[in-house]
Formats: structure tokens, C-alpha cells, sequence
């Protein structure tokens, strides 16, 4: 598959990483070739210095042969625009980043359609989305439904005091039929694991379950559930407005924000919300605004360490669940050790969605969620594919792929050795990544 990217700035940079380990096609556009030339030297890609928005620049990448055309540049105009120059000069698909909600209603899906843009990318709802579901499954690390919640897999740091530390998978099978184990996130390795693997103490579990034995492995975990009603958000910015504007009915949110001007924006954008003029990295401002008493604290500003700092701060003064915006993929390994709860990233929310149009053309049935170093999918089985010849345990599928559920007439179950796949089954596939379209040939 041919694959343009116009940008090269965080998200274009991260995409063309990811897909240049899939054996794709790629040709990034910029007009900062410092910015290609990193790329050029340390990934499978070729480059084209110029602007996304000029129609030679787009000839020149070969815009004309390509199968999906992304732009993902800092500037929402640029993206349309280039969108609607690839899609005249014969790209099949194309994807805008854009900053603009408005642009995603779907009152508005015919006019971009009309102008050759097939598919919109909002990364502030996105995250804003993800933090909503975190708040209300406060107990997990990670929370992906498939198929109306059918199927879920569930991230859940195992503290000492669990009862499964110390025991091998095979050993909790005998006893636990309602799950499976899919991986297991230990420092900054992501394990696929096999029957002899041990859980150890402050492993990320993800388990694959189905919707009737999620308090199961709540249990399981020795995990609390609670109910968040009181939330403290630090950092006034774009994803703090979507996740006012959609969730203030649900939770009573304060937001403590330190530029005045962006304050005195905030309360027209989020009227249902309490705006305070603050420094939030100072402890007195925190007590004073009720830090003791807030049920959830939610750091958004632009300097993933502060976020993660002030995620550790709220824990030490008894916050439940913490939730950080951390940009840099780098520090997503540090932060996944420390106790700040749920971690916000942009650029992989982003590839999410960018994924989930290149697995299936109909981005509504199919899902995909992409780790700082896995990926999960959910990948239709079809007529006459290579998975529907034998039980699963004759595939002899690789030890970085696992199979963690299915769901078939529009029920969950899970998979054992002897599941035999059937044409309109979904399947919930978890492997490392640059492996995905490698396991989505034997669905196809």
C-alpha cells in the first residue's frame, strides 16, 4: 500500500515510524527538510521536501498512485486543503487532522466528502474521549471495548498484595475460565505471554474478558471501585474544553490554569465549569482548591514532566485516580512505573484512528488501539482466509501475536486451542508492534 503523509512534525513522524515497520509504501512531505532528514536516515521511507499544499509538491511524492493520503501538519487549513488537491490528483482515500469540532458533526461529513477529505481526525476529542472512559472505570489503566463492549480488554497494574503475583498463567487458568491473559507491559517491555510466564509485582495485566466477568477481574486485582463526582483538571487547553463540554453534566470540574488571558476565555468556553487563575505546580494552590477532597486530577498542560510531577503530587494527597498527558513517548516508559494511574497520549490516539482506516475501509466496524510498543485490533474473519482452516491450536502463529477473543452473532466468548474461526467473526488480536498487517493477511 502506498501511503502519503503531508507533515512531519510529531504525529507525521510518529505515523511514518509505525507504518514504515508495517512494509508499507511511505512518502513523507514537509517543507523543513531538517525534519525528513531524520526521518530519511533511520527509517523505510522516502521523503519529499516541499509544501503539502503546493500541487507540484504532490505530483512530485507520487500523490497520484497513492492508496491513502494523511495530513497531519500543525495547521487545520493545510490539511483540507491538501487533502482536496491529493484527492483531485487521484488519491484514493485521504485524512485531515483538524482542530475544529464543528468540522467533525455529521451534518458536516457531505461538504468534506465534496471536497475529497473522506475521513477527519480530531487528537483533542480523541483524548478527551479517553479520559472520560477513564474516569468512570477508575480502577483500570486501560479500558478497549469491541463490538458494544461484547469483548474487553482491560490494563490493570497488579500491586504486590494481588493474589495473582507470583503464579503462572497456566496455574490461574485451572482455577479462572473467564479471562485471558493477553499481555503483560514489565518495565519497558511488552510481553505476549505463554503458560510458564509469572505476574510480578507492578506488571500492567491486560486482560481479554467479556462484559458479564468484568468485576471478575476487578476482584481479581484487588481493585476498589468508587465513584468519581469531584474533578480537578490542571491545564486549560484544548482537551480540557472537549472533556468539559462533554462530560461537565457527569462530574463537577474546577480548572486551574496559569495565563490570565486563557482564563478569561475558559468561562465562556466551559460555563459549567469553576475556572481558577493559578499556578498549579504550587502545593498551597492545591489545598486551597480542595485537592483533599477531589476524586480525580486530570494534568493537561504542555510539559509532559509537569504533568506527570503533579500527577504524583495528587496521589500523595489521597486523589483516587490520576490521569497525565504525556507527549513524549519516551517518558511513557518512566511514567508507567510510577503510580500516576492513566497516561494521555496524543500522537498514539491519533495512529489509533489512522490504523483503524487502514485496516477497514468502514473505520465503524473495525477498532484499533495502538500501545506505546503493542497494538490491538479487532479484525473481521473472511470467506475462505487461511484462519478459518484450523483450530487455533494448528495455526502456529507467531510467539508476538495472541489471539484474546471473539465475537460472533453478536456475542463475546473467548478463544481457547480448539476455537475454529467462522467468515463474520470479529477477533480481538494483541501483538508487538509493526506485526498487525502481517497477522490481518490471514483474516483476508
Amino acid at each position: 500500500m502506498r501511503i502519503v503523509i503531508a507533515g512531519a512534525g510529531e504525529v507525521g513522524s510518529h505515523l511514518a515510524k509505525l507504518l514504515s515497520r508495517e512494509e508499507q509504501d511511505i512518502v513523507v512531505v514537509d517543507d523543513d527538510a531538517r525534519k525528513l532528514a531524520m526521518l530519511d536516515a533511520n527509517y523505510n521511507l522516502m521523503t519529499c521536501v516541499g509544501s503539502p499544499v503546493s500541487f507540484r509538491t504532490l505530483r512530485d511524492a507520487g500523490v497520484h498512485e497513492a492508496d491513502l493520503f494523511i495530513a497531519v501538519t500543525p495547521f487545520e487549513d493545510r490539511n483540507v486543503t491538501s487533502c482536496s488537491i491529493a484527492n483531485f490528483l487521484g488519491a484514493r482515500r485521504s485524512v485531515a487532522r483538524i482542530d475544529n469540532y464543528e468540522f467533525m458533526k455529521s451534518e458536516n461529513k457531505s461538504f468534506f466528502t465534496g471536497i475529497g477529505v473522506n475521513d477527519v481526525i480530531y487528537p483533542e476529542y480523541l483524548a478527551a474521549q479517553e479520559i472520560r472512559t477513564a474516569l468512570k472505570r477508575g480502577w483500570a489503566r486501560n479500558w478497549f471495548e469491541l463490538n458494544n463492549g461484547e469483548i474487553i480488554l482491560i490494563g490493570v497494574k497488579v500491586r504486590e498484595n494481588t493474589g495473582i503475583v507470583g503464579h503462572q498463567l497456566r496455574e490461574l487458568t485451572m482455577s479462572h475460565h473467564n479471562f485471558h491473559v493477553s499481555a503483560i507491559k514489565r518495565r519497558r517491555d511488552t510481553i505476549i505471554p505463554r503458560g510458564d510466564d509469572v505476574i510480578m509485582a507492578n506488571d500492567i495485566v491486560y486482560f481479554t474478558t467479556t462484559s458479564q466477568h468484568v468485576e471478575d477481574i476487578r476482584k481479581l486485582c484487588n481493585k476498589v471501585s468508587y465513584k468519581v463526582r469531584r474533578v480537578m483538571i490542571m491545564g486549560g487547553s484544548r482537551i480540557a474544553v472537549r472533556l468539559a463540554s462533554m462530560a461537565s453534566d457527569d462530574w463537577s470540574i474546577k480548572i486551574i490554569e496559569s495565563n490570565p488571558e486563557r482564563c478569561r476565555r475558559l468561562p465562556e468556553l466551559c460555563p459549567d465549569c469553576e475556572v481558577i487563575n493559578a499556578d498549579g505546580r504550587d502545593t498551597d494552590v492545591l489545598i486551597d482548591e480542595g485537592i483533599t477532597e477531589t476524586d480525580a486530577f486530570i494534568a493537561l498542560t504542555d510539559s509532559s514532566e509537569t504533568n506527570i510531577l503533579a500527577c504524583l503530587t495528587a496521589k500523595e494527597y489521597g486523589v483516587s485516580k490520576t490521569i497525565a498527558e504525556v507527549e513524549n513517548i519516551q517518558l511513557i516508559y518512566q511514567a508507567e512505573g510510577l503510580n500516576i494511574g492513566t497516561i494521555i497520549n496524543k500522537k498514539l490516539l491519533a495512529s489509533s484512528k489512522i490504523f483503524q482506516v487502514l485496516l477497514d475501509s468502514d473505520t465503524g466496524s473495525s477498532k484499533f488501539l495502538s500501545l506505546a510498543d503493542a497494538e490491538v485490533a479487532e479484525l473481521e474473519v473472511r470467506e475462505g482466509s487461511r484462519i478459518t482452516r484450523h483450530p487455533v491450536k494448528d495455526l502456529d502463529l507467531s510467539r508476538d501475536v495472541t489471539l484474546g477473543g471473539l465475537v460472533r452473532n453478536g456475542r463475546g466468548m473467548l478463544i481457547t486451542g480448539n476455537t475454529v474461526f467462522e467468515p463474520g467473526d470479529k477477533v480481538v488480536v494483541f501483538c508487538l508492534s509493526g506485526l498487525i498487517h502481517k497477522v490481518e493477511k490471514l483474516f483476508n
